[in-house]
């Protein structure tokens, strides 16, 4: 009997582990650790850039993990794992979710979004998909494609949603309203009661990264808070 994505992926909290090549705790022995963190405090799956970070957290943890690649390409704004090369670096890795921009603009080397979830399933069939979408159209077109997931992770980071108030969430609920698809709510959660809000409205899990693993990002935070005080 084949698996569905809610057999490997039950409900609950995702987080992503990821630093930035200019940050401090770029490195993959860390993201490893925040990784163990991360399952030591009741995280269901870990969601990791590259597949070199993707092997050490392998060895840390037997959470299933949602893979990316991030790379830019001269030809396209799209730079959430843009082509079947990305995939398969984070496939080879181990990763058993695959997450990639959903978006409707334009792909690397005039590739359409069909076009590389064909290419997909047809070499990888056994891996889940994540479709990383910007707008309910978005969510609409990525279930008619079938990916097992739809997240709203770049709804805010797209030209046509910036200025969104996030997290989105009722973007979020017309989502879960509308898709028979599970809905994953991801962006601009930086609060326990914000990750409460989107689960009341129907998420069936919730990406976490800033707010748990960047600690720069944390600290600048509370630094704009205080300032001008006292």
């Amino acid at each position: 009997m084949n698996k569905t994505i809610t057999d490997i992926l039950p409900r609950g909290l995702v987080v992503s582990c990821q630093a930035l090549q200019d940050e401090p705790l770029h490195s993959s022995f860390i993201m490893s650790k925040m990784a163990l963190a991360a399952k030591q405090g009741g995280a269901i799956a870990i969601r990791a850039n590259s597949g070199k970070d993707i092997k050490a957290i392998k060895k840390e943890v037997a959470l299933p993990i949602i893979g990316i690649v991030k790379k830019d390409y001269d030809d396209s704004e799209v730079f959430i794992t843009p082509t079947i090369d990305e995939v398969s670096e984070i496939v080879e890795a181990g990763c058993e979710i695959v997450a990639l921009d959903a978006t409707n603009r334009a792909r690397p080397n005039g590739f359409s979004l069909q076009a590389l979830i064909m290419e997909i399933r047809r070499k990888y069939p056994n891996i889940f998909l994540m479709a990383d979408c910007a707008t309910f159209q978005d969510g609409v077109n990525a279930e008619k494609l079938g990916f097992d997931l739809i997240a709203t992770t770049l709804n805010g980071y797209t030209p046509d949603t910036k200025g969104a108030n996030l997290p989105n969430i009722q973007l979020i609920k017309k989502l879960v309203q509308h898709l028979k698809t599970p809905v994953i709510a991801e962006g601009g959660i930086s609060t326990p009661q914000q990750a409460q809000n989107a689960y009341n409205v129907g998420a069936y899990a919730l990406v976490v990264g800033s707010a748990i693993t960047r600690p720069k990002l944390i600290t600048e935070g509370f630094i704009k808070a205080i300032v001008g005080c006292g």
